[in-house]
């Protein structure tokens, strides 16, 4: 049996706080069902930490298992207990009061503070008309608080499922400009287009000449759409970098099927021939 958001949000919370936490989340829950105001949600999000804390959400296997389940690439482990319970009490009250659940998204995001800006952006693929929230979550991309910024990058399937492709890159470009992990991206792969690997191109030979250090994970997004720009690229970096690095890049590269790629491959020992990516 396939439980929902709420079902397994409230069992986690339920099986972690105190007693009197939950007896307050549950007191909050009730009145709002039972007389609904933007007023009274925005205090219940913003007394949350004080009553239940921010410790984080413990979370076995089976539990990510069945977030998986009630949602494609819903993965909670970054969770603590207050993002559980806003995400949890906006999913209830979303049809409630006058407001489309959207438009009250964006008064939330105009005054949330960090910590509930995190909940609000963790909780996007799970929130009604996630369609209709993408302006707030891309405002999110241009924030400078990084933990913000990563509740909407890392482990979240909302980006790869909403985003358009020129939103999607420039996401991917500054988890680079920030140092973060595009590995953490979910849907790197899918999501792979043209116009990010030229983007990528540029990347890596300006930090070419400035001697910095190359990500060998861009190579994934590049691969795929390798010309001679790219390929001199690998070329450059497959003779210069340590195996694990050579591994990846190489990998990439052989997703790519033209005749420079595949000569390039057999000429630094990596033909497909020598079963090198199984």
């Amino acid at each position: 049996m396939t439980l929902s958001p709420t079902d397994l949000l409230s069992a986690w919370l339920g099986r972690q706080l105190t007693t009197d936490a939950t007896q307050w989340l549950d007191k909050q829950r009730k009145t709002l069902a039972a007389d609904y105001s933007d007023r009274m949600l925005f205090i219940t999000l913003g007394r949350i930490p004080r009553f239940l804390g921010k410790a984080d959400l413990v979370l076995d296997d089976e539990s990510l298992n069945a977030a998986r389940k009630a949602r494609e690439g819903w993965d909670p482990r970054s969770w603590n207990l207050s993002d559980a319970a806003r995400v949890l009490i906006l999913i209830e009250t979303a049809l409630l009061g006058e407001k489309t659940f959207s438009q009250r998204y964006s008064d939330l995001c105009r005054n949330a503070d960090v910590g509930e800006l995190i909940a609000l952006y963790y909780g996007l693929p799970l929130f009604p008309d996630a369609q209709l929230l993408e302006p707030q979550a891309a405002e999110g991309l241009r924030t400078n608080i990084t933990p913000a910024f990563e509740a909407i990058a890392y482990h979240n399937p909302y980006p790869c499922d909403y985003f358009d492709s020129h939103r999607w890159n420039q996401m991917v470009m500054k988890t680079l400009f920030i140092g973060g992990e595009i590995t953490s991206i979910l849907g790197l792969d899918k999501r792979a287009n043209p116009d990010l690997a030229r983007m990528l191109i540029d990347h890596i030979y300006e930090r070419c000449e400035a001697g910095r250090p190359i990500n060998p994970d861009v190579w994934r997004c590049i691969g795929p759409f390798a010309d001679h720009l790219a390929i001199n690229a690998f070329r450059r970096y497959l003779s210069n970098c340590d195996e694990s690095a050579r591994h990846k890049a190489a990998l990439a590269l052989n997703a790519c099927e033209s005749s420079g790629a595949q000569g390039l491959l057999e000429s630094v020992g990596y033909g497909s021939n020598r079963g090198a990516f199984q």
